[in-house]
């Protein structure tokens, strides 16, 4: 009698898309939570047109990558969040070592912003979402001791600060999401998410170079200051 797990075959194809490099790539690209056209995807990851769109067509067909058409023009983006969170909890069991170090100036100023602050799909990370998650934990708004759960004075926290959190739905209110730079949790899920869009909205940050990189701004060095507690130090 086989008592193999029904999931198994499931699996197997799941990880069969992702042990491609080409396709690591592009997923890793739309990690910064846009729709891409293809021909942007053919400049990010090096292959010919044809090539990618094989590989497109695997990860559409897998569930990965959602596909929309405007005009003439093809975009695909991350199906959802959970398969931004799988491929981002991936990412982050990437060995250091195994992290090309770069070779100009340019890609060592680009990995320094991505460090310091960047988006993880629709939420935070890098120091900046750190920073972050700390201060709300610090001042009991979340809590991380049993998993990532925002508090009531966490929720009223939200309202306070006119950030509107969608509770409805899958997707888990708060959740803890490995940042690969920082080796330690940063928040995710919809509290997460509605704050990373509250802070490009209002300003407090703003998008910096091609990539998934953010800058804190001014006014955000302020709100964050006056809101969390957070030094203007942390956030440079």
């Amino acid at each position: 009698m086989n008592d193999r797990d029904v999931r198994a075959p499931h699996l197997a194809r799941l990880t069969a898309l992702l042990a491609d490099e080409t396709r690591a790539a592009c997923l890793l690209a739309l990690l910064d939570g846009r729709a891409w056209t293809a021909g942007e995807l053919v400049r990010q990851v090096g292959v010919a047109a044809s090539t990618l769109s094989e590989h497109l067509g695997k990860l559409v067909a897998g569930g990965l990558l959602a596909e929309e058409r405007q005009g003439r023009h093809r975009y695909v983006r991350l199906a959802d969040a959970r398969a931004a969170q799988l491929v981002e909890d991936l990412a982050a069991y990437v060995a250091p070592t195994a992290v090309v170090r770069p070779r100009s100036l340019r890609q060592a100023g680009a990995a320094s912003a991505m460090a310091r602050g960047r988006t993880c799909y629709d939420h935070l990370a890098g120091r900046l979402g750190i920073a972050v998650t700390d201060a709300l934990t610090g001042l009991g708004l979340l809590r991380q001791d049993a998993g990532f759960a925002l508090t009531d004075a966490g929720l009223a926290w939200f309202d306070s600060a006119g950030i509107r959190l969608e509770r409805t739905g899958r997707r888990p209110l708060a959740r803890a999401c490995l940042d690969w730079t920082e080796r330690r949790p940063h928040l995710g899920g919809t509290a997460g998410a509605a704050l990373c869009r509250h802070a490009l909205d209002t300003g407090w940050c703003v998008r910096i170079g091609s990539e998934r990189a953010v800058k804190v701004t001014t006014a955000g060095e302020r709100a964050l200051g006056e809101l969390l507690g957070i030094q203007t130090s942390s956030l440079r």
